[in-house]
């Protein structure tokens, strides 16, 4: 994938594109509002990391630019701004996805696969996976065309692994991607463990193989076969 870190603090963005890289991808770096707008000029991406504070001017500005000339990429705001109201701001401009700093990389890493992901998804806005297809608008599962009723979060939770069959996702940050601010008020990530137990047990009930890998001491992955 190539993707391009708008970023102004040094040392995180060399960190983004030192860990994006050792990933396979392609990085172009812009340290200022002047510089991002010059690379979106030149260049497609697959993925925008965007800083909303920049030197010389807003990161919001950016995603109105690439909204009025109908751009294709993928953006996720990285932020230390941690209010509603900028989230809200940020994600109806456009914006896929909203990550405050300080984060992990690989959480990071999890979010733009999952951003390109849903985004090549979007012609038939269905995702499916061997005997298991996943709805987007109707925001529905079904196993062997029969639907498997889950709540929210059992959705959100199995499009986000589905998402990045392969990868090994941590609790935390698949407590982070689902509860988002709310993550950092519980005591530990246990009771992931219990979410992900009731969608495997929904879609073995529902005629689904079991995909979820449970890595000790770290999380989970969800195999590719």
């Amino acid at each position: 994938m190539k993707i391009l870190i708008i970023e102004d603090e040094p040392g995180l963005q060399r960190s983004i594109a030192q860990y994006l890289m050792a990933e396979g991808n392609l990085c172009s770096v812009a340290l200022n509002y002047a510089q991002a707008l010059e690379r979106l000029d030149m260049y497609e991406y697959d993925c925008v990391l965007l800083d909303l504070t920049l030197p010389d001017g807003e990161g919001l500005q950016i995603l109105n630019y690439l909204k009025r000339v109908n751009r294709a990429e993928g953006v996720i705001i990285i932020s230390a701004r941690n209010s509603i109201d900028q989230k809200i701001e940020g994600l109806s401009l456009g914006a896929d996805d909203y990550l405050i700093k300080p984060f992990h990389l690989s959480e990071l890493n999890a979010r733009i696969l999952a951003v390109v992901r849903r985004k090549s998804a979007q012609g038939d806005r269905h995702i499916e996976f061997n005997e298991i297809r996943i709805d987007l608008d109707a925001k529905e599962v079904l196993v062997n065309g029969k639907v498997v009723y889950m709540t929210k979060k059992e959705f959100d939770l199995l499009l986000y692994f589905v998402s990045n069959k392969g990868k090994v996702i941590s609790k935390s940050a698949a407590v982070e991607h689902i509860w988002g601010d709310d993550s950092d008020m519980a005591d530990s990530f246990d009771f992931i463990y219990t979410h992900i137990k009731n969608i495997r047990k929904k879609l073995i009930d529902g005629g689904s193989k079991d995909y979820f890998q449970s890595v000790y001491g770290v999380g989970y992955k969800f195999i590719s076969s």
